[in-house]
């Protein structure tokens, strides 16, 4: 079913990197998810009055916010289409994000609102009985919820959308607590225990719970979360088979929105490479790299002393007095300004960010103090920097 609907709405669906195409995924999974739940609703709605049962209702009303938050994720997705302009020179890419964390907050409120009516049928218990057709429909909508998990869960894959993580994380919940008032139904034969509010009670916090847990995941990008090993490693690779860059450091990527990211980051190519020979390298990477990944890419360009045998020989030093203290911890940007027998070495450490400011100066005098020690005619001139991006 989710392939005929991709192969049958969606144009070019191998070709996810289109906005166009991307938009389309999008709009597609925001409809199907409307309608299921329209339905659901409407149909949970009439079952639970006849049987007044209250967690039926719930389960009725929490199908009914999923089709508010599949509309609130269609207006989102187009939106998020929106051409960049003169306020937003990379586009409109974070209300994609922006409504995700709508739709995250929209599910706690249910919860909170399914939580008090819960509250009240404890206090106040109606009988509850069972019937057939709610049975049914009940086993209908935990199999429909199942598919629309999966459909939404391959359709944010396909396309790197939050939103449609977020609705598929929500119709596993939905699951869940509709598998928790299809027991509390089948309970209701055998006890006359008003398990019904009880029921509702847990059902209710268990969409809270989700909720709170989507706005946590939606929330991330909007704070400037650090990207993806996988990604920041791709970047590195194709940057490193170019034929003169020898390194890379300072990775920064700024997420506007899925496909809509910035990255910079400082490329070290030899010091006795050419000026117009080493612009046209990283002008030449820079496009190529930003037209195959579809990201926006400014290299820096660090000239590195690779030939000097005293550079070399006390980079290696220092390399090592670095790895004596096991905390992952590299340099770039390394010079000196003297010779061997006296002078100043200068260079960039890269420390974790566990390590926290005044722990980081006090790390730095201790490395400092470790190479004065091994080395005494090296006077350590160190800044400490942190990396961006998360590598293993």
């Amino acid at each position: 079913m989710t392939d005929f609907l991709i192969n049958k709405f969606v144009k070019n669906s191998k070709d996810t990197t289109n906005s166009d195409v991307r938009q389309a995924y999008g709009y597609l999974g925001c409809i199907v998810g409307i309608l299921a739940n329209v339905l659901l609703s409407a149909a949970k709605l009439v079952v639970g009055m006849a049987i007044n049962s209250i967690a039926v209702m719930a389960d009725a009303i929490n199908n009914l916010s999923d089709a508010a938050s599949s509309i609130i994720t269609l207006v989102g997705f187009k939106v998020t289409n929106k051409p960049a302009d003169r306020e937003h020179p990379f586009g409109h890419g974070r209300i994609e994000y922006i409504s995700a964390l709508i739709v995250s907050f929209l599910v706690v409120l249910v919860g909170f609102e399914f939580f008090k009516s819960s509250i009240d049928r404890v206090r106040n218990p109606e009988a509850v009985s069972f019937d057939i057709v709610t049975f049914l429909l009940l086993s209908f909508s935990i199999l429909m919820k199942i598919w629309l998990s999966r459909f939404n869960k391959r359709i944010g894959g396909a396309i790197g959308s939050k939103a449609m993580e977020a609705s598929a994380m929500d119709s596993l919940s939905d699951v869940i607590t509709t598998s928790v008032v299809l027991f509390s139904l089948i309970l209701s034969i055998w006890i006359t225990f008003p398990i019904d509010g009880y029921i509702g009670i847990l059902v209710a916090l268990f969409i809270m719970y989700s909720g709170f847990s989507l706005i946590k995941e939606t929330l991330n990008p909007l704070l400037g979360e650090a990207p993806e090993e996988e990604f920041v490693n791709t970047i590195i690779s194709k940057t490193m088979s170019y034929e003169g860059v020898i390194g890379i450091h300072d990775i920064i990527v700024h997420n506007y929105g899925p496909n809509r990211c910035v990255v910079s980051l400082h490329a070290e190519i030899p010091a006795d490479m050419g000026v117009m020979e080493a612009h046209d390298l990283i002008d030449k990477a820079e496009q190529e790299i930003s037209e195959e990944l579809s990201i926006h890419l400014v290299m820096h360009m660090d000239p590195i002393n690779t030939n000097d045998k005293t550079v070399v020989k006390i980079q290696h030093q220092v390399l090592d007095v670095l790895t004596g203290f096991d905390l992952g911890l590299t340099l770039h940007d390394f010079r000196i300004v003297g010779d061997e027998n006296h002078c100043n070495v200068i260079f960039d450490m890269v420390i974790p960010h566990e390590i926290k400011d005044k722990e980081g100066n006090k790390l730095s005098h201790d490395v400092s103090e470790a190479i004065k020690s091994k080395y005494p005619q090296y006077n350590p001139v160190i800044k400490i920097d942190r990396s961006y991006a998360i590598l293993k």
